[in-house]
Order: structure tokens, then sequence, then C-alpha cells
């Protein structure tokens, strides 16, 4: 049981640690936002946030 607890507690450490390579090597370094509204792909497409589009829908009287 604890050798089992102590694989699995390893495995999410280095887990982490890779994920984090980005943020922790790379000067200024950061997570990308992962919103639609901050993607410059979606925006070009017309894409954007369910809630944005909500939004639209209910000014224009088409939210059904």
């Amino acid at each position: 049981m604890v050798e089992t607890l102590l694989i699995t507690v390893l495995i999410i450490a280095i887990c982490v640690a890779l994920l984090s390579v980005k943020v922790l090597f790379k000067k200024n370094g950061h997570f990308e936002s992962q919103h639609i509204h901050d993607s410059k792909a979606m925006r070009d497409r017309g894409i954007h946030c369910v809630m944005d589009q909500d939004r639209e829908a209910r000014a224009a009287n088409k939210a059904y």
C-alpha cells in the first residue's frame, strides 16, 4: 500500500516537473492561456467563447 502511494506521488511529481519546464527555464516563461478569446486563430475564424455567443444571441433576441 505505501509502495503504491510513493510510486503514485513520484509519477505525479515527474509529470508536474515536465509540464513546468517552459515556465522554469525560459526567461519570463509562462503558461499560454487556454481561453478561446485569447487565441488569434479562433478569432480569425469568428469562433469565440460560449458566454459571448450567448450574450450576442440574447441581444439579437435569438437565444432559443
